[in-house]
């Protein structure tokens, strides 16, 4: 699967986009705990992914999910997205 960084995420993971292997029958939760995983090299100044990804949204294939046990596939795309703000 793809998983794809913005913003803080981006900048905690120290990259834009990265691929990680889902098992079968792998949920969302499954998927961020590989993220989690990972070692990084974040962009300096940066809070720990573990941290951004509390407050993150995630979209699969470009739809919400917000129920971690949400099952996924090897070929699906995640977007990570921290809070935005301002208006």
């Amino acid at each position: 699967m793809t998983v794809r960084y913005y913003a803080a995420a981006r900048a905690a993971a120290g990259v834009d986009a990265e691929s990680l292997e889902v098992p079968d029958g792998g949920t969302l939760a499954s998927a961020l705990e590989a993220a989690r995983a990972v070692v990084r090299s974040p962009e300096p100044g940066a809070p720990q992914l573990a941290d951004v990804l509390r407050r993150c949204s995630f979209l699969v294939n470009e739809i919400a999910a917000k129920d971690p046990l949400r099952r996924l596939a090897a070929g699906d795309q995640l977007d990570v997205l921290p809070p935005f703000a301002g208006g």
